[in-house]
């Protein structure tokens, strides 16, 4: 019997398909309960220190509004009493997303009110 080598493990995966790989993954995966998602973390570890930090160092946050969703009533109120708007304004902001709804908050309160935009259906984004 042959013997497998990692050259030929290798050739073999470079004639699969990306379906095919991705069952792969799994299985391995499955098989020996790792995630292939924590090792590139951990291989992009000391590369992607500097990015990791410049996110850490960011105190001031905008909440943009990107689409109001189904309902965009309970947005619109939403919108109003967060942003401390007029009816007519928030529907006004609602209607012309992706708007920022707040700037330079926190990022516990930005988080805040994303997740209470998202509950009402909206698609928010942290900038």
């Amino acid at each position: 019997m042959a013997e497998i080598t990692k050259e030929k493990i290798i050739e073999a995966i470079e004639k699969m398909t990306v379906l095919e790989l991705n069952e792969l993954v799994k299985e391995l995966e499955d098989k020996f309960g790792v995630s292939a998602m924590a090792q590139v973390a951990v291989a992009a570890g000391p590369a992607a220190g500097g990015a990791a930090e410049e996110e850490k160092e960011q105190t001031e946050f905008d909440v943009i509004l990107k689409d109001s969703g189904e309902k965009k009533i309970p947005v619109i109120k939403l919108v109003k009493d967060i942003a401390g708007l007029d009816l007519k304004k928030a529907k006004e902001l609602v209607d012309g997303a992706p708007k920022a709804v707040k700037e330079k908050v926190s990022k516990d309160e930005a988080e805040e009110i994303r997740a209470k935009l998202e509950e009402a259906g909206a698609l928010v984004e942290l900038k």
